[in-house]
């Protein structure tokens, strides 16, 4: 058997498929520039028929994967087709083609395109002399010049291990350790055993002392036994004396209790009749009290319902008197704002005034300006005097006028500020009045709710009178009944009273 071809695809540097040709038999050599794949190569046939790449992680995983330029590749696979012209794999075909497929989370094993598992992989490659415990099948790089460094003595434990003496002497050594395991369990064993016996001793013993204990106890059952029948004869015996003499007794005392039986039953009865007579009584009582309290609650609930009556007659004046005063105060404010409206314009007025006097007063001090530009000064006046005399004038005139309108101003000022402080307190005198109304109202609701509250207990009161007078007949008609009764029960007991005398007369004799 020998390695026929090797398929790679996505392995390492082989990214797009390659398809070795066939080898040969014998031997094979392998040529390739630095780089161009060969270690690869050698690693692809080793990840197929090696357990060497079992149990990977995601990053072992993916430096299997190819990594280059272009789309990610996600899973590669390498695939040995075995010469098995000599069935060293036991399988019916010449030709044996075994792949194992890499992904991101797992491998897939398939042999001649079937999908197996990971054992039977494992299981096949035994049986063909690919063995775990003699991995030098497959010689490594390096391994040969790594050989021939070795000491004799590291060189004698490769070549035990690679003729198969190392297997052999690890399962010496675990077998020296099983036998040591067993000998410690036998010893173990012979502990207990001897354990046991001591137990088994004991027990006996024990045995002993029990068939000792249950003769005894034989015996000691057997004796209570005589003495427990001896003293049930003896009880019979005088049972059936005290039967005897009960049964005279029993004849003579029989007319006595039926008696005496009678007349417990009418005292009894008697007692329970004055019982009810004395709970009826007291139910009355209540009832009556009950009614009194009642006509009190009706008394004080009329008088409540007149003063809410009042009460709400007066609230609806005060809460008219309110609507008429804030209407007063809103016609106020309403004068008041017509005021102010009618102020505004002239205000408006007298502003735009004082911005054209103004504005006037600048044009005419520009003109006079330039005059002074076109004129010399000399022309205009004659003397120095009458140029003064002149604007001394101008200026006087010019500060009467601002005065004038200064004074204007804060009377209008004063004016504005008056009449947004009478806004002012109108506002607040409104936002009281709407207050105190919206007290006034949630007082009426209140008045109103306790009201119908008061009327619902009214009319609750009403009928717990109708049903206290109801229960109040019937009580009444049940101690008429009662001491009817009473009064028939007193005449029976008084008939039955000499009989029973008789009867205790006769027994005394």
């Amino acid at each position: 058997m020998y390695i026929k071809q090797v398929i790679i695809e996505g392995f390492k540097s082989y990214r797009e498929q390659v398809a070795t040709e066939d080898f040969s038999p014998k031997v094979n050599c392998v040529v390739g520039a630095n780089g161009s794949g060969k270690s690869n190569f050698f690693h692809a046939i080793r990840f197929v028929v090696s357990d060497l790449f079992q149990n990977l992680h995601n990053e072992e995983r993916q430096a299997f994967l190819h990594e280059g330029a272009g789309h990610q590749v996600l899973s590669a696979f390498v695939e040995i087709v075995f010469d098995n012209s000599d069935n060293r794999m036991p399988v019916d075909k010449e030709e044996v083609r075994q792949r194992r497929t890499i992904g991101l989370k797992k491998d897939e094993y398939f042999l001649d395109g079937k999908h197996i598992t990971k054992k039977e992989v494992q299981n096949l490659l035994e049986s063909a002399g690919f063995s775990r415990s003699n991995p030098y099948y497959v010689v490594q790089q390096g391994k040969i010049a790594s050989l021939t460094l070795m000491k004799d003595s590291e060189r004698l434990d490769l070549l035990k291990e690679i003729g198969g003496a190392h297997v052999y002497e690890e399962r010496r050594r675990e077998s020296l350790k099983l036998m040591q395991e067993t000998g410690n369990k036998r010893k173990q064993i012979i502990q207990v055993l001897q354990y046991l016996d001591e137990k088994l001793n004991e027990l006996e013993q024990e045995k002993d002392e029990l068939k000792k204990y249950q003769q005894l106890d034989k015996q000691r059952k057997s004796l209570e036994y005589t003495i427990f029948d001896k003293e049930l004869h003896d009880a019979r015996q005088k049972l059936n004396e005290v039967e005897e003499a009960r049964k005279k007794v029993s004849e003579n005392s029989t007319t006595m209790y039926k008696a005496h039986e009678k007349s417990k039953e009418l005292e009894k009865l008697s007692k329970d009749l004055t019982k009810e007579i004395q709970n009826l009584s007291k139910g009355k009582e209540a009832v009556q009290k009950q009614r009194t309290e009642a006509i009190r609650k009706r008394a004080k609930l009329d008088l409540d319902y007149k003063d809410l009556q009042e009460k709400m007659s007066t609230n609806i004046k005060a809460k008219d008197d309110a609507q008429k005063q804030l209407m007063l105060l809103e016609r106020e404010i309403q004068e008041t704002k017509n005021a102010l409206n009618d102020i505004r314009p002239l205000h408006e007025k007298q502003i735009k005034e004082e911005e054209d006097i103004t504005r006037g007063i600048m044009d005419r001090e520009m003109k006079v300006s330039i005059l002074y530009q076109k004129q010399g000064r000399a022309t205009q006046f004659a003397n120095k005097a009458a140029r003064d005399k002149w604007l001394q004038k101008e200026i006087d005139e010019y500060e009467q006028v601002l005065s004038s309108n200064s004074t204007q101003e804060r009377k209008l000022k004063d004016e504005i500020d008056q009449l947004n402080k009478d806004m002012r307190d109108l506002d607040d005198i409104i936002n009281h009045r709407k207050v105190e109304a919206d007290k006034k109202e949630s007082l009426i609701s209140g008045y109103l709710k306790a009201y119908n509250q008061y009327k619902v207990e009214r009319d609750k009161l009403h009928d717990e009178r109708k049903s206290m007078w109801k229960q109040e007949t019937e009580l009444t008609t049940e101690i008429e009944r009662l001491k009817a009764e009473v009064m028939k029960a007193e005449k029976s007991l008084d008939h039955a009273i000499p009989v029973v005398s008789n009867h205790y007369n006769m027994s005394s004799m």
